[in-house]
């Protein structure tokens, strides 16, 4: 069982359709994929990296170990269901950016991440034009469905993981799927931690240097009628080591209609005659963001049927 990587430079030449059913086929049976040589420039990469790494040792570090302090965490006997062992902040670009506001950020990084959210931008629209293809939709389908009436929500959550004394009773983050569409993150070479559920069992998310981890959010499942699937992951703590993690999240916009695609329903219609028996639910977006934010931590599916049940009233 191996963890699907992707060499983005194959899309380019003879080899753009075995590129492309592999894409295919992570999208189906992983919901995870990993990406090389997707256009960002490594010396770019490396810049980001190293300023958030700096930002994390200088304004973040010591807070996190007041809080852990103060809590008693490094002490624990049992575990510890209701909290996450990570140290964050979140950073939003679309519709408005937020990032002037953010406290402690140097200027030169603030710049820094201000273009890194552009480049990654344009490499999640791009992705998401290449699902368009393999779904045999119409280019631009998914971005001009996330669009609403502002444009898509775009932001990203900048994690550290410190080293944890009792990994096995706290974990870096719970396992969740995403809420939103596509994930873009770019993530600590050296340190591991990211797992996924596949098959039952929890599978490590391979750390590769200047790759870019990509997985699909519940939105996508449900615009698919769940031929793609948004899968559950968490990060576990390590015991040494502080693991990076910049998670981007191209979301649609908050009033933006969210249903399966009627192309798609067509397709599986002609399949097995369901005649466009409808699986997942239309709701607004924003709607959906109020429910997860309550129950991120629990099964997706009590979440589509709470939907299906807003959308029949």
């Amino acid at each position: 069982m191996e963890f699907p990587v992707i060499n983005m430079e194959k899309l380019n030449g003879e080899e753009r359709a075995a590129t492309m059913a592999k894409i295919k086929d992570a999208c189906e049976n992983w919901g995870f994929f990993e990406i090389l040589n997707h256009g960002i420039e490594t010396e770019f990469m490396d810049r980001v990296e190293s300023m958030t790494k700096g930002h994390y040792q200088k304004c973040m570090e010591q807070r996190f170990k007041e809080m852990v302090a103060s809590k008693g965490l490094d002490s624990v006997q049992t575990e510890i269901k209701d909290l996450d062992w990570e140290s964050t902040f979140h950073i939003r670009h679309l519709p408005q950016s937020n990032i002037s506001e953010i406290p402690d950020l140097a200027d030169d990084y603030r710049k820094l991440m201000k273009e890194f959210a552009g480049k990654l931008e344009k490499l999640a629209e791009e992705l998401l034009d290449l699902l368009c293809e393999n779904l045999g939709l119409e280019k631009g389908y998914l971005k001009n469905t996330f669009y609403g009436s502002k444009g898509p929500t775009f932001g990203t959550k900048v994690s550290n993981y410190p080293p944890c004394p009792k990994p096995d009773l706290i974990k870096g983050l719970r396992a969740h799927t995403d809420a939103g569409g596509i994930i873009l993150l770019f993530q600590d070479d050296k340190v591991s931690g990211l797992q996924l559920l596949k098959d039952g069992e929890w599978v490590d998310v391979p750390p590769m240097r200047h790759s870019i981890v990509v997985n699909l959010g519940d939105q996508l499942e449900v615009i698919t009628n769940g031929k793609y699937k948004s899968v559950e992951h968490r990060v576990v703590a390590q015991t040494d080591g502080t693991r990076m993690s910049l998670a981007s999240f191209y979301n649609p916009g908050s009033d933006a209609v969210i249903y399966p695609a009627p192309a798609l329903l067509e397709n599986e219609a002609e399949d097995d005659q369901k005649k466009n028996q409808l699986v997942y639910p239309k709701f607004v977006f924003e709607d959906y963001m109020k429910l997860y934010a309550a129950l991120k931590f629990q099964a997706k599916e009590p979440r589509f049927e709470a939907m299906k049940a807003v959308a029949a009233v």
